[in-house]
């Protein structure tokens, strides 16, 4: 993977429609593409597998431009380059044109097995490598010790006598110890060269036996750190294997979760359906899925193609040394538009209906959203431009290769301007509903305080709406909206702000403590917490008390805000209302 262009992007979000749930999320980008892919689950593993397929795909077609794009200045390659554009060209056209066919020879039905992570650990076995480490370790050379010289024999300096020696008895005397002179010399001689040898052959013995300590100490430490090396291998293997049993469990949960029709089973399979749907290449493929148990009725809501999205080039020619191309015409486009957008309608509800195994869904509710700019205005809108509802029971009977499939969408009571292309927005039959369950009916407190109401003797649930309240006030200034939620399910959160400022606005989490003590750090870690779940921008904690010094040393750096009592007296007092705060009453008050 070519980690220069590919970006990826990780993050967690908690969801409120109708089943409250923390999705997955990864954000890939493709820079050298120009490509933006959101994809999501509810299942770690199961958007690993979305990711990997997606880069795959942004992989191969990275280098079909790299191809494309390498041109050289002769006549052959120019020819070659407008031949292969041309070809490009033809099947662009020719995928979109068979955008519902295509479909309709497979089966969509998601394969479990195929789902499941069979991917074996490949770092290699660290004890593998310790020959080659312990070879290229020097061998100590056993030293060739030096011998002794022969010995001096005594009969070899033996005095050679003559008659007249015989006779004069002193000149045999001197020959004879001159003899032994000789004897001892050379004796004495051999005994200091042999001293020589011996001390050669101990320093060479020395040497060596340092040598093979010095050897032995290099191939024990080559052996530790093996040791270490194999026993993180052995810890990253067992987790990889843990990860791996843990992600197919999680998928055969799945599994046996969406033939249950559990809720957030049956949006997670539909949403592997539709991924696993191949569009040509520029094709955005971005929606989003809700799902009514109820009445077994999913709801898609489907981002079209823009128009420049569709192929443009009608063919490639070579004019004056150039490829030059040609556009498609405008009317021949926005008929392309209008009946690929039926197409994918259409192609979509099959896919779905058909990959329904759990008989989960007896009715889709598709709508098609397109993100381009108003030409009258001049200003990018998201708007619904087709929506339909259908029923599985009816839609299975269709025979879509013999359909026009415009005439089809408006049998099947689709909505839909009589030209698509005029991007005329629609009423949506069925949306998804984006309000988070949790939130309750709001009521107003402020208005009931005065100089002697002590806030911390409050009433728990109302003073939550009294935040509710003045944080409201302190946003509409802005356009915001603050909401409370239920006691019984907020999971941490007192209540939600939303604020519409393109900088630092965001979802903000606010939490009221209607406390008399000092509120320690462990609230403020769980405010953090609950910001990261929510897919927050920012934290409030808000207390009638104060905070200790580490509390205030754990926000250093963190998206979070502590506003104490005398914060909370401030903010009323700039909306107009009066309080005070005794927690010394407060603390009598509970007794």
């Amino acid at each position: 993977m070519d980690t220069r262009q590919i970006n990826i992007l990780y993050r967690e979000e908690t969801l409120g429609i109708r089943t409250y749930r923390i999705k997955f999320i990864a954000e890939i980008t493709h820079k050298g593409l120009n490509d933006y892919k959101l994809l999501s689950s509810d299942e770690p593993g199961v958007l690993q597998s979305k990711v990997n397929t997606h880069v795959a795909k942004l992989e191969e077609k990275w280098q079909r431009v790299i191809q494309r794009n390498h041109i050289f200045r002769t006549k052959e390659e120019i020819q070659r380059n407008v031949d292969l554009r041309n070809r490009e060209a033809q099947e662009a056209v020719q995928m979109v044109d068979n955008i519902l066919h295509h479909t309709l020879d497979i089966d969509d039905t998601i394969n479990w097995e195929q789902l499941k992570d069979k991917s074996r650990f490949k770092a290699p076995y660290p004890e593998d490598e310790l020959p080659k480490l312990i070879s290229a370790i020097p061998l100590p050379r056993k030293p060739v010790f030096s011998s002794y010289p022969v010995e001096p024999n005594a009969v070899n300096f033996q005095a050679k006598l003559t008659f007249l020696d015989g006779i004069l008895k002193s000149k045999k005397d001197a020959k004879l110890q001159q003899a032994q002179n000789l004897y001892e010399d050379s004796l004495n001689n051999w005994r200091q060269r042999c001293a020589i040898i011996d001390k050669e052959n101990l320093r060479l013995k020395t040497l060596f036996e340092n040598d093979q300590l010095k050897y032995e100490k290099d191939v024990k430490y080559f052996k530790e750190k093996i040791a270490l090396k194999v026993n993180e291998w052995q810890h990253e293997k067992a987790a990889f294997l843990k990860n791996r049993e843990d992600s197919n469990y999680k998928i055969a949960l799945l599994k046996e979760a969406y033939f249950k029709c559990d809720s957030n089973a049956v949006i997670d399979y539909c949403d592997l359906v539709l991924n696993n749907s191949v569009y040509y290449d520029e094709f955005p493929k971005s929606f989003e899925l809700d799902y009514i148990p109820e009445t077994k009725i999913l709801i898609v809501e489907y981002s079209l193609p823009s128009m420049d999205q569709l192929p443009l080039i009608s063919d490639v020619k070579i004019v004056k040394g150039e490829a030059k191309e040609t556009l498609i015409s405008e009317t021949q486009l926005h008929k392309i538009f209008d009946s690929t957008m039926y197409k994918i309608t259409l192609r979509t509800l099959h896919e779905l209906f058909e990959a329904d195994s759990a008989n989960a869904i007896e009715a889709i509710s598709f709508n098609g959203w397109i993100n381009s700019i108003n030409r009258a205005t001049g200003i990018r809108e998201n708007n619904c431009i087709l929506t339909i509802q259908a029923k599985k029971d009816e839609f299975t009977l269709i025979d879509l290769r013999h359909v026009d499939p415009k005439t089809c969408f408006k049998n099947l009571k689709g909505i839909g301007s009589s030209k698509l292309s005029g991007m005329t927005a629609v009423a949506p039959i069925l949306q998804i509903n984006k309000n988070d369950s949790r939130f309750v009916n709001s009521y107003d407190v402020a208005d009931s305080l005065n100089s002697t109401t002590n806030l911390a003797a409050m009433d728990w649930e109302d003073f939550e709406h009294l935040i509710r309240e003045v944080f409201g006030k302190e946003f509409s200034s802005n356009g915001g909206e603050v909401k409370v939620t239920q006691a019984s399910r907020d999971g941490g959160v007192d209540a939600i702000a939303f604020d519409p400022d393109p900088i630092r606005g965001g979802k903000i989490v606010i939490q009221a403590k209607r406390y008399t003590n000092t509120v320690g750090v462990s609230a403020v870690r769980d405010l953090y917490g609950t910001v990261m779940n929510e897919g927050a921008t920012k934290g409030i904690l808000v207390t009638t008390a104060d905070y200790g010094p580490d509390a205030y040393e754990f926000v250093k750096g963190k998206p979070l805000t502590l506003m104490n009592g005398a914060n909370l007296l401030y903010l009323l007092e700039k909306h107009g209302h009066q309080a005070r705060i005794d927690l010394k009453e407060a603390k009598l008050a509970s007794k």
